[in-house]
This record gives structure tokens, sequence and C-alpha cells, in this order.
């Protein structure tokens, strides 16, 4: 018999033994994704209202504040995507070797994007 209580035992493991972090993760990932997605749509509807051509656009996004929070929203948003589609495989894809295979292509094409869209942004910006 232990004295220590059931959270005690499984503070910081959950039943996989990998702990708590990936859920914790995710939820950061979120929070950072409230300002950054405000920000961003805040930012597009402004140039949009004023016509939002691509000078317009390339004019903005060589603001070195700008570019540096495009690629943070690009980072959050891509890394909480790829987290969330984890736990989507890995909840739902039973066979070992399919959810293996989904994983790696998933995390894949989620780095494919983020890169891209940085690559994109720094483009702008230095330009």
């Amino acid at each position: 018999m232990s004295l220590r209580s059931p959270l005690s035992r499984a503070r910081g493991l959950g039943s996989a033994k990998h702990g708590v972090h990936h859920f914790w993760v995710q939820r950061v990932s979120a929070i950072a994704l409230i300002p950054l997605a405000l920000w961003f749509v805040f930012s597009v509807a402004t140039l949009a209202s004023k016509g939002g051509s691509f000078e317009a656009v390339r004019y903005w996004a060589s603001y070195p504040s700008v570019a540096v929070t495009l690629v943070l929203f690009l980072a959050a948003a891509v890394y909480h995507s790829m987290l969330g589609v984890q736990v989507v495989i890995e909840d739902y894809v039973s066979s070992e070797g399919w959810k293996i295979t989904a994983l790696l292509l998933s995390k894949f094409a989620h780095v494919v994007i983020g890169v891209a869209g940085i690559f994109a942004v720094l483009k702008l910006a230095l330009a």
C-alpha cells in the first residue's frame, strides 16, 4: 500500500508514459495564436480596405516588426496544426503501419508548409 495519492502517482505521466507535455504544448500554442490571429485578421482587413495591391502588401511586410510577427504567426499556426493532426491520426488510425506512415507524412508536410510560408514572408520583407 502506498501513501501517495493517485494524483501524485500520475502527475506528469499519462497512459502512454510520455506525460502531459503534448497537451500543454498544444494549449500554449493555441493561446499564442489568439493575439497573433487577431493581429493578422485586423492587418489583412486594413490592407484590403486600402486596396490591397501587391505593392501595398510588399510595403507592409517590409517593416521588420510585421515580418517577425508574420513569421511567429506562421510558425505557431503550423506547429499547432501539426500537433492537432498528430492527435487525430493517433486516435483514429488503428493499423500501426498506417499510423506511422501517416504521422511521418503529416510531419513532413507541415515542415514543408512552414518553411515555404516563412520563406515567402522573408522574400517579401527583404525584397
